[in-house]
């Protein structure tokens, strides 16, 4: 069984619509228990960082992610809110990369929108799919480049599109609005 964490942001539903065309039996939960005990964890977001922590921190589910075992995939917001800060609204997050989110150069194409393609991809989440694959952005805040890079993308500058570390992914792009290419990854996640 799948747990999809429901807080407080956005497009939870979306993801459950992609589990359930890959078949998979998926649930949107808050308790803790649900998901503790979940195969696999998808931690999605649309939203706004400070006040997603602030949930998440009322809620203890901050405490439950980060104590979790099984595979978890972190989907934009979901991505941002795993690393250690975000510069949205000065924000400390999760930690489980020890990275910093930045916001884009203040230009009048921020937000990212829309397709775009890697600079590489690798690893895990990405077999059958390429590097010149597309994949759907909406973000105006990114994860700096690491060590934890399995993709990358350029938007105005090179970001980190995809970071892996021990049973946590994470993905910039919204996986679940990605078409074929989308589900490939998710299949790929599911058969973790």
């Amino acid at each position: 069984m799948i747990a999809i964490i429901q807080y407080n942001a956005g497009n939870s539903t979306s993801v459950r619509s992609a589990m359930q065309r890959l078949g998979a039996e998926a649930v949107v939960t808050s308790d803790p228990d649900v998901i503790s005990t979940a195969d696999k964890v998808i931690f999605p977001g649309v939203g706004e960082a400070s006040t997603a922590m602030n949930f998440l921190r009322e809620t203890k589910l901050d405490q439950v992610i980060k104590s979790l075992t099984t595979p978890v995939l972190g989907i934009c917001l979901g991505q941002q809110l795993l690393c250690n800060h975000t510069a949205e609204n000065d924000t400390t997050c999760l930690g489980i990369f020890p990275i910093s989110v930045k916001a884009f150069p203040s230009t009048d194409i921020v937000p990212h929108m829309g397709w775009n393609n890697f600079l590489h991809c690798e690893g895990q989440l990405f077999p059958n799919v390429s590097k010149n694959d597309d994949v759907y952005f909406v973000h105006s805040f990114y994860v700096e480049p690491s060590v934890f890079d399995i993709a990358t993308t350029e938007y105005i500058l090179p970001f980190a599109s995809a970071i892996h570390r021990d049973n946590f992914y994470a993905v910039q792009f919204h996986v679940e609005k990605s078409g074929a290419v989308g589900e490939r990854i998710l299949h790929n996640f599911l058969d973790l």
